[in-house]
């Protein structure tokens, strides 16, 4: 199996190496804006070919590009283009069917590229050196620099392609408030593939609000995140933004990137510290699959709409999958379809089983009782079961929550059935 890790490393670079990258990203985003400009006078043109034919002598004359460099930032305005007009396509669709009617405006003017970022070529744009260096390129060549990072990575660096190493593309960052440059490579690494007979365990993670994450084992080991402090500091990143947005001065702005980016940071860590603590070495853990649940939700009132604004679930799911399988583990999807309403003892499923959509759990057929956010993670934890037992059976992984046909669904639906909830952990699994 292969994973793809970010290796970040910190630049040492001096006073003309580091203005010599500066120059660079600096003449990228220019040439950046220039190709979307184009693009969008030829009829907003995505076809990454075409582009190129267009813009890459002025690339190379106007900003004095390297080749490589001049034929990445085709690639990438390429690639913009054609997910807003995936975007488009996907309106279109939701207004016709009454989802929305209000019209996607992206395509409405050229995109802008403010970020300093620059995309390099590994073999191409850079290249690794002894003793922890780097050759990057710039408008007036090569350039080595120093770096340093985490041990983990720069041990993968220096493995290379004997070690099973596979290098991609890569991407300068000047970090706007230290003013430092990172280096973000992309790594790809050989992993062991999971089985069903190396899996030593199942968890299941309820995501949510007022708890982040609840999560499980069939041996009722549960773990809970709460979210009512994190969610708060989150609202006051929200408030702030909002209110330097409504300003919209120059230095109003400047402070509006400052705080977008530490708000970043903060979901950021908020996710990885909770991710770190729900996945264990060799575990099958299910997620939710809340690909088809919006993070911003319709709801009445202010208030109420900007509590539920949004959470970075998806980022937290992300995270949870990539640890568990550096971990020697595996994270699966499993439906999500009335996690939280169904009972795991009777099955029972019924809006009245939480009284006001709060945390007391109460099946109105069989009388079980219990949080709410719990019955959701075992619900999970069951899922997950299931698709364990048919990896084994099958020798085929399939996290699809229903069979192709009424009776591959009715088995799927008998066979839950038959897992419900038992309360001795010896007979779970």
């Amino acid at each position: 199996m292969k994973t793809i890790l970010t290796a970040k490393l910190k630049l040492h670079t001096t006073s003309e190496t580091g203005q010599r990258l500066l120059d660079t990203a600096g003449a990228y985003r220019k040439a950046l804006n220039y190709t979307s400009q184009v693009a969008f006078e030829h009829g907003k043109l995505s076809n990454q070919v075409k582009l190129h034919g267009l813009v890459y002598p002025a690339l190379r004359a106007r900003f004095a590009l390297p080749s490589q460099l001049a034929c990445s930032v085709s690639r990438q305005v390429g690639a913009t283009y054609k997910a807003l007009w995936t975007k488009v396509k996907h309106n279109a669709v939701h207004r016709q069917r009454g989802y929305t009617p209000k019209r996607y405006k992206g395509l409405d003017q050229a995109p802008v590229f403010t970020s300093n970022t620059t995309t390099f070529t590994y073999q191409r744009d850079y290249r690794f050196k002894s003793g922890q260096r780097v050759s990057l390129t710039t408008l007036d060549g090569p350039v080595i620099v120093a770096y340093d990072g985490y041990a983990k990575h720069r041990d993968l660096i220096q493995k290379g392609a004997s070690g099973g190493v596979t290098f991609g593309a890569a991407k300068l960052w000047r970090d706007p408030r230290t003013h430092r440059f990172y280096l973000l490579v992309s790594v790809e690494v050989d992993t062991p593939d999971p089985t069903p007979e190396s899996l030593k365990g199942i968890k299941g993670a309820d995501l949510g609000e007022r708890y982040l994450a609840v999560t499980t084992t069939p041996g009722n080991k549960t773990q809970f995140f709460r979210g009512g402090a994190i969610r708060h500091k989150g609202e006051a990143f929200q408030r702030v933004r909002s209110r330097l947005q409504s300003k919209g001065t120059r230095g109003a702005q400047k402070r509006l990137r400052q705080w977008q980016l530490r708000e970043r940071r903060f979901k950021a860590d908020v996710n990885h510290r909770i991710a770190k603590a729900i996945v264990e070495p060799g575990f099958l853990i299910g997620l939710e699959d809340l690909s088809r649940i919006r993070e911003r939700t319709n709801v009445r009132g202010r208030q109420n709409r900007r509590r539920r604004a949004k959470w970075a679930f998806a980022e937290l799911g992300a995270f949870i999958a990539y640890k568990a399988q550096l971990a020697g583990g595996l994270a699966i999807r499993v439906d999500a379809d009335y996690t939280s309403k169904g009972c795991p003892r009777c099955g029972h499923v019924d809006e009245t089983n939480r009284p006001n959509k709060g945390l007391r759990f109460c099946c109105t057929a069989c009388g079980f009782t219990l949080h709410a956010d719990l019955v959701g993670a075992r619900n999970v934890t069951l899922r997950t079961l299931l698709i364990r037992q048919d990896w084994m059976g099958t020798g085929l992984l399939s996290t699809a929550p229903d069979g192709s046909d009424d009776e591959t669904k009715a088995k799927r639906l008998h066979r839950f059935l038959e897992l419900r909830w038992n309360p001795d952990p010896s007979s779970a699994l």
